[in-house]
């Protein structure tokens, strides 16, 4: 008589009572089931760090491609940057209050802004450092220098303008 799976080819019947459980005799526990996308990505983004990545990247492209398009019509890249830097404060401040750090506080405003003409400042150093004294490509130095400067702005936001609405449950990453 043939009742293994093995020799037969054929998964053995379970008896009545087993199938009606919903367990199988043959495994000592059950498997837990699959965690929802929308719940993993969900519990993922309360995650600041992983927040300010994922917006960072949107604000970062925003700017990146305001400073690009000036440069491509023959901007200067001081007022390129100038320009690009206003344009994404307003932008910024409105995706990284919100969805950031959760505040849509209007008050803040002045300091994110000095945060953002902070940033401007290293962000003109740097670039007149690589295409002034460097020599190198206008487009190929902007496109070094955001990540850098992003992060500064996100530090100097974090510790300045945002600190005191980070609730502490909420993981830092």
């Amino acid at each position: 008589m043939i009742d293994t799976e093995k020799e037969s080819g054929q998964i053995p019947a379970l008896p009545k009572d087993a199938r009606d459980a919903g367990t199988n005799p043959t495994t000592p526990t059950q498997a837990a089931p699959k965690p929802n996308l929308g719940q993993f990505i969900q519990k993922l983004w309360q995650i600041r760090l992983l927040r300010f990545f994922v917006v960072g990247a949107v604000n970062t492209l925003f700017s990146y491609l305001v400073y690009a398009a000036l440069i491509l019509i023959g901007a200067h890249y001081t007022l390129a940057t100038l320009i690009s830097t206003v344009l994404g404060v307003i932008f910024n401040f409105f995706t990284t209050g919100r969805i950031v750090f959760r505040s849509m506080d209007n008050k803040r405003f002045v300091m994110f802004t000095l945060v953002y003409v902070f940033t401007y400042l290293v962000n003109i150093l740097l670039l007149s450092l690589l295409v002034d004294r460097l020599r190198m490509d206008k487009l190929l130095a902007g496109a070094l220098v955001t990540l850098p400067v992003a992060l500064l702005s996100y530090y100097l936001n974090s510790k300045l303008t945002f600190r005191d609405k980070i609730p502490d449950t909420e993981p830092r990453g």
